[in-house]
């Protein structure tokens, strides 16, 4: 049985967040000038590489394929035989203000349909950003994220979904 997985995509934008400043007095001057700043500089998200697990074969006790969203790894587990093919970490390019702080959140869990009423589900979505990504000088971003694919036994198929992505302002 062989499973060749390709998932799309969906980006959903939220509006920006602005943190609340320690100085009451400072901070309705700062955070005005800085949402009206971001306004005027809104975030864009563009999908440069789809997330794709590749061809794995899946036997009756089924199992899970692994991508690691910062060296590209490909790993399997349980009854699934790697059968080659190129395994992708998705790649996303966020642009806004430059130095701007970003939140980037990404759903705990997905399910894909194959044919025939079949599904999988990807659950473990990481990215290989730092703990507070901020925008470079240019106001661009661009980062990597993985996940693991869990199959049912014998659950062969072209599997599809979309992985909403939301990308906010701190």
């Amino acid at each position: 049985m062989k499973l060749r997985l390709s998932l799309a995509i969906l980006l959903a934008f939220a509006s920006p967040s602005v943190a609340a400043a320690q100085c009451l007095l400072c901070a309705q001057e700062k955070d005005g000038a800085t949402a009206a700043r971001r306004a005027e500089v809104p975030l864009r998200v563009e999908v440069e590489t789809q997330l794709d697990m590749g061809r794995v074969a899946v036997g009756a006790m089924g199992g899970e394929v692994e991508i690691d969203p910062t060296s590209g790894a490909r790993r399997v587990r349980g009854d699934v035989v790697d059968l080659g093919g190129f395994a992708l970490t998705g790649v996303v390019t966020v642009r806004g203000e430059p130095g701007a702080e970003v939140r980037v959140i990404l759903p705990a869990s997905v399910d894909l349909e194959g044919g025939h009423g079949r599904t999988a589900r990807v659950t473990g979505l990481v990215t290989d950003l730092s703990a507070a990504p901020r925008l470079g000088p240019d106001g661009r971003l661009i980062f990597r994220f993985g996940g693991r694919l869990q199959i049912a036994g014998l659950d062969d198929g072209d599997y599809r979904g979309r992985i909403p992505v939301t990308v906010e302002y701190q």
